[in-house]
């Protein structure tokens, strides 16, 4: 009987000693504080070229290159500017030791400031309040882009002008020429219409996308030939065979392009149809 509650108490102490649990010690990351990197300096060093705009040109200029401020959206502050050779910042409260101030002078109305002074460009290119309104910096890249957009307006508009038929020709140009289109040969149409093209594309590239131009043409077409009639106050358009008014115009606005938009109506697009089969007898 003894032996039997050796064993039993033996199992037992087996059973207690699997069920211990040994706690491991909690080891904890240290965080790791990540500093934002540093904006990196797209600043391009090279040669620079400034000029004054033309009311300013004249021998020698002396700009202003202290007591100057900047406002600083990052900082959320005006910053005091100041130019000095001895110094590689503008900003004032950034230098440090003595300050040698220096001058900026346009002679004949330009400043030719080399890549070594990178200060000086960074003034006149960034930060100068007068940057743009008194002086502005030469960029050859961005001026032949200008120029490049606008030859291709022009080129554009020189295509559709010379592919364009006749009627929709003297439409357009009726916008510019006014009544004289109609005294006009067709070649002297279109070397008008080629050289507004030429002169003002953006304009005319418009007018020829303005789906009301043929509209008011046909209206100014139909006066002329005694087809309409517009009263002498230019608000009501009449049948001039019977005086039968047909539209008011609207106050405030131009009759023949109020004349256009109505003939998109439903009464309009009938009264439309009936002119141009006159207008083609």
């Amino acid at each position: 009987m003894a032996k039997k509650q050796t064993k039993k108490a033996e199992v037992e102490v087996s059973q207690a000693e699997e069920t211990v649990v040994i706690e491991q010690p909690v080891v904890k990351t240290p965080k790791v504080e990540v500093k934002p990197k540093p904006k990196k300096d797209t600043w391009e060093i090279k040669d620079r070229v400034y000029f004054l705009k033309k009311h300013k040109k004249s021998l020698t200029y002396s700009m202003k290159s202290s007591g100057i401020y900047y406002f600083d959206e990052e900082k959320g502050y005006e910053r005091e500017l100041k130019y000095c050779e001895n110094q590689r910042t503008v900003f004032v409260d950034e230098m440090q030791g003595d300050q040698r101030l220096a001058h900026i002078i346009f002679r004949n109305g330009g400043l030719h400031v080399p890549r070594e002074k990178v200060t000086l460009q960074k003034l006149l290119s960034l930060y100068h309040p007068m940057r743009d309104k008194l002086f502005y910096e030469h960029k050859p890249q961005v001026l032949a882009s200008n120029e490049l957009d606008k030859l291709e307006v022009e080129a554009d508009a020189m295509i559709v002008a010379k592919s364009l038929d006749i009627d929709k020709l003297e439409a357009v140009m009726r916008v510019e020429l006014g009544s004289k289109v109609s005294q006009m040969s067709s070649k002297e149409l279109k070397r008008d219409a080629l050289l507004f093209a030429k002169n003002n594309p953006a304009l005319f590239l418009e007018l020829v996308e303005d789906e009301n131009v043929e509209l008011r043409n046909i209206g100014v077409k139909a006066v002329e030939a005694g087809v309409l009639r517009l009263s002498q106050d230019q608000r009501t358009f009449f049948w001039a065979s019977n005086d039968r008014k047909i539209m008011t115009v609207p106050f405030d606005e131009h009759p023949y392009s109020a004349l256009a938009v109505w003939f998109k109506t439903d009464e309009g697009m009938e009264i439309f149809k009936s002119i141009e089969k006159r207008l083609n007898m």
